[in-house]
């Protein structure tokens, strides 16, 4: 698996089961995955939800891609168009994505999306980051060839604040992906001073995951990012994870939709704080 969209435009396209029967006559809605992150620029992937009982592939999903809408950017004060790109580290391989107005924190960023007839709108704010204090590679037993990733870092008192933690694998994964059990909500925290161990993620894949290992190994060389995110990108990631979770099949429908912050269509608009340590772990 080459990056989240996938599993993006997959568990979006759903809707539960008291809905099949109006979904079936229902205009196909518009999906959107967009973010812009602390010291990045915009990225937003457009598709149209697929019908329901319609098998999704590799091949077919390329049918769903919108790759002619007019995506415009604000920060209040720019406006930016962004630019369709093939990205081949994607799948689908179409992305709009700017490259004028880069993520601060602070700033509220609007999102427009004009096509054919339809107007689609979100707006989000990068909330602040929160460094990570250290990380570190630990191991149930020190003869272990294997271990999880414990990170520390202090959540600011008298601030709301949600987190995601996400890992990349230098030289072998292309995209941060969120850990298992990723999300934090500072309400369910009794001490500012957070200790957290990291379970790899995983993404929605056609191919197999007999692969898939929940756990990092000696030689591997590791980034870890902590997110900070709004409430509504904490209830997205939240719907997401619960799928990964539960292990749905992406081909199929699921029975809830994931939670949006989209007028006029459905999907995700988020802005994120992002800090990130390198873990560098034996090598023998």
């Amino acid at each position: 698996m080459k990056n989240l969209i996938l599993s993006f435009f997959v568990l979006l396209i759903s809707c539960n089961k008291e809905d099949i029967t109006k979904q079936i006559s229902v205009e196909s809605k518009i999906v959107v995955e967009g973010s812009i992150e602390e010291g990045g620029f915009a990225k937003v992937l457009l598709s149209r939800s697929v019908p329901i009982g319609v098998a999704v592939d590799s091949t077919t999903i390329l049918n769903y891609v919108i790759r002619s809408a007019k995506v415009t950017v604000s920060d209040r004060v720019k406006e930016e168009v962004l630019r369709l790109k093939r990205d081949n580290n994607t799948i689908p391989p179409f992305v709009y994505f700017g490259n004028e107005i880069m993520g601060e924190t602070g700033k509220t960023y609007s999102l427009k999306i004009k096509y054919l007839n339809r107007t689609i709108t979100a707006k989000t704010t990068i909330p602040l980051s929160v460094p990570i204090l250290s990380a570190d590679y630990i191991k149930d037993n020190p003869t272990d060839k294997k271990g999880n990733i414990l990170i520390k870092f202090n959540d600011p008192i008298n601030e709301k604040n949600f987190y995601q933690v996400q890992t990349l694998l230098i030289k072998k994964d292309l995209i941060y992906i969120p850990a298992i059990y990723g999300n934090l909500n500072d309400a369910n925290f009794v001490d500012p001073a957070i200790s957290f161990q990291i379970l790899r993620g995983k993404t929605f894949s056609f191919e197999d995951y007999s692969d898939y290992k929940p756990y990092f190994e000696d030689g591997d060389v590791i980034s870890v990012k902590l997110r900070t995110m709004n409430k509504a990108g904490f209830n997205f990631w939240n719907d997401w994870q619960n799928e990964i979770i539960n292990g749905q099949s992406p081909i199929f429908p699921n029975t809830t939709s994931l939670r949006s912050n989209i007028e006029g269509g459905i999907g995700i608009w988020e802005g994120y704080g992002q800090k990130t340590i390198l873990v560098n772990t034996p090598y023998y």
